[in-house]
């Protein structure tokens, strides 16, 4: 049963990675756009993201809720030296999500709509962010556990492990993967001819989280990050990282054609790509501090836990599945089902 845990914690955190990624990036994309496109943006978000919005985030919650029952050592790990950026985050999540609602349901169209708009386009913006850095700190090696907690200041134990260069970095990255992801997603769900504006947006967010990922890159290897240098070794990674660039020259062509099927096809691909180049090259040593890695595997829940919570999530995934599928099929987001989608 631990590797069905195993499973639907990877499967859950690539479909957030994906469907909450595309969510934040819808509203990157408004905050990054003209005023015109603004208001284009808006109605398409509203439109496109309004029935599936909460449904997105499903996924982060089962994310967390398999690391606290199944992996508490690294639960524990990350909200305690981790618990400032996941409090941004959670803060983030909320703002967003009351912003969204009210900007559209406020009755009274006044100046709390520009706030509402602000509270939305902001929050979509350093949510990710935050959730980027702190994947980055896990991985930075600046996170310091000891027995003893009072031997470190606050600075070194809550601060310094998120808040570096590289995880700002991360940070950025994991933010310009999402704005790419949902640009992608509304070019197939534009109306009236504005699906230029997205694939516009879409080449340049290509070219923002490949410059950025560059960068991330270069300045971990310089720096002599331990996951860097072990995920450029690996010959696995580096052929999952070819692999990935060589899809680019397919998936700039379905963007330029906006094909909505294969652009859709690609991006998915390529964040399934870099996700598991990621994984495989430090699995299970997810997390790296001051004095190495930690497994993940280690100070695991006891098999009676592990098995009850395998059999959970197996009857619950033939459950939220279909359920997921169902609705986005009803709301016409999956392409591939529309007879005229092959047209396009």
């Amino acid at each position: 049963m631990l590797y069905v845990v195993l499973f639907f914690l990877i499967f859950s955190l690539y479909l957030y990675v994906v469907l909450g990624g595309a969510d934040y990036g819808a509203g990157i994309i408004e905050l990054f756009s003209s005023e015109e496109n603004q208001k284009i943006t808006k109605k398409t978000i509203y439109r496109v993201m309004g029935p599936v919005w909460e449904a997105n985030h499903i996924w982060i919650i089962i994310l967390i809720v398999i690391l606290w029952i199944a992996f508490p050592a690294y639960y524990n790990i990350m909200v305690i030296h981790l618990h400032i950026p996941i409090t941004i985050v959670l803060l983030g999540v909320t703002l967003r999500g009351v912003a969204f609602v009210f900007r559209h349901y406020d009755a009274i169209i006044d100046n709390s709509q520009q706030l509402y708009d602000t509270m939305f386009k902001v929050s979509s913006l350093v949510t990710p962010i935050f959730l980027g850095m702190v994947f980055g700190a896990l991985i930075s090696g600046e996170i310091m556990v000891v027995e003893d907690a009072s031997t470190l200041s606050f600075y070194e134990a809550f601060i310094r492990p998120w808040c570096n260069i590289f995880s700002v970095l991360v940070g950025l990255f994991f933010a310009a993967l999402c704005a790419f992801l949902s640009s992608v997603l509304l070019i197939g769900e534009s109306e009236g001819g504005n699906e230029n504006i997205y694939i516009r947006k879409s080449t340049i967010a290509a070219i923002v989280v490949f410059v950025v990922g560059l960068v991330t890159f270069g300045y971990g290897y310089f720096s002599g990050n331990i996951f860097v240098l072990d995920f450029i070794k690996d010959p696995f990674t580096m052929i999952l990282v070819v692999f990935s660039a060589v899809l680019l020259f397919p998936l700039w062509k379905t963007i330029k054609n906006g094909n909505k099927v294969w652009s859709r096809f690609f991006a998915g691909l390529q964040v399934f790509l870099i996700l598991l180049a990621a994984l495989i090259s430090h699995f299970p040593n997810i997390i790296i501090t001051k004095t190495g890695s930690i497994s993940l595997m280690d100070n695991i829940a006891p098999d009676a836990v592990i098995n009850v919570l395998g059999i959970t999530l197996i009857i619950g995934g033939t459950v939220i599945l279909p359920g997921l599928f169902h609705l986005l099929k009803s709301f016409k987001m999956i392409k591939i089902l529309e007879r005229n989608s092959t047209s396009n």
